[in-house]
């Protein structure tokens, strides 16, 4: 199955682009120009915004988002070469609107409110999970601005063993995966973030399908997982958020300063 006629009507504007400049942006396991675009329909981006691409891999993200959207874009990731990175994106001639920053999502290097919106595509999983992280990613959005997500995940929470149909596959790095109603309270219970949207893409489990087959045929464990379970667990997950204007994020503990004073260990004796 070539690249070039997948779902064109779903994804209007990501048919446009060269599938071989597509494919080679890959940096996991799905379409990040698909995910894109499906998580800008439900977001207000605006030409001159500044946007944080987290965890945006090799970068296709980065390029397609100022190409469709106008915003300006910090291509922020550990994994992935910033110099790879930067390649594309100047070769995509859009240099002087998209920055590649090689960084930690946990030490993230920019002031406080910079951002009008944080986006993450098939990336938030491996760190957003952490109870206390919307408090610190919030720190980063001014008051109002927009936090979106979008990636594999479940349409439904599992027990604690996955069903038998996708043990083949399933690894414990996948406890990360989560459904649409787990990210809504995930981000609720921060305190900082009232959520917009949570849902599900409606047969989002045929893209992802497509996609394997077409990107990665030999992928043969993940395409026979999503072919046996057909949507009842695996889907395509997004929510969107903002930040709450009426709270101000607490700073997060870099050091506790202490000072030591010698003392005996033990008791005196008698």
């Amino acid at each position: 199955m070539a690249v070039a006629s997948l779902t064109p009507d779903r994804f209007p504007r990501t048919s446009r682009y060269n599938p071989d400049w597509v494919r080679a942006g890959v940096s996991g396991g799905a379409n990040s120009l698909w995910l894109t675009e499906w998580l800008a329909e439900v977001m207000d981006l605006r030409p001159g915004m500044r946007v944080l691409d987290l965890g945006c891999g090799r970068g296709a993200s980065s390029v397609f988002l100022h190409l469709e959207y106008g915003v300006d874009v910090w291509a922020t990731d550990l994994w992935f070469s910033a110099d790879e990175r930067w390649a594309r994106i100047r070769d995509a001639g859009v240099g002087h609107h998209v920055s590649s920053v090689p960084a930690d999502a946990r030490r993230l290097p920019f002031p406080e409110g910079f951002f009008d919106a944080v986006l993450s595509i098939d990336a938030f999983g491996y760190f957003g999970t952490d109870d206390l992280y919307a408090g610190y990613l919030a720190r980063f959005l001014r008051p109002g601005g927009q936090l979106g997500i979008a990636g594999a995940g479940l349409i439904r929470e599992l027990d604690v063993d996955p069903p038998e149909h996708l043990r083949a596959w399933w690894e414990p790095s996948m406890a990360c995966l989560h459904s649409a109603s787990w990210w809504q309270r995930h981000w609720a219970r921060s305190g900082v973030l009232t959520i917009d949207v949570a849902d599900t893409m409606p047969d989002g489990w045929r893209a992802w399908l497509d996609w394997q087959r077409a990107a990665s045929p030999d992928n043969h464990l993940e395409i026979n997982a999503l072919s046996a379970d057909r949507g009842e667990f695996l889907g395509y997950v997004r929510a969107v958020a903002r930040r709450r204007a009426d709270i101000v994020p607490e700073e997060p503990i870099i050091s506790i300063p202490v000072t030591y004073v010698a003392a005996p260990v033990l008791r005196a004796a008698g």
